[in-house]
């Protein structure tokens, strides 16, 4: 099984990203994980449904340990490459 997981930090920082944000970059982009994308209003990553899992644990933990507030995370299951998500349809 695959996922992809969207997420943001706050408190936002329009100046500079402050410490929680980049601890929970530092953690998806050196996580064993496919298709990372930061950016400063939400980060998405793909992989197997360990390596997300195990990812979004440290970010949790590291993130929040860091001073965020708030964590908005969304997890969707995702088909394999080449897979069938829907009649008509195949997986990016």
């Amino acid at each position: 099984m695959r996922l992809r997981v969207e997420f943001t930090t706050e408190p936002f920082d329009l100046d500079e990203a402050p410490p929680h944000a980049v601890a929970a970059r530092e953690v998806i982009q050196g996580a064993d994980l496919d298709a990372v994308d930061v950016g400063p209003f939400g980060n998405t990553a793909e992989g197997d449904v360990d390596a997300v899992l195990t990812a979004v644990d440290a970010m949790l933990r590291r993130s929040l340990g860091a001073g965020a507030t708030r964590v908005s995370l969304q997890v969707n299951v995702i088909a394999e490459p080449g897979e069938r998500t829907a009649p008509g349809e195949v997986a990016r």
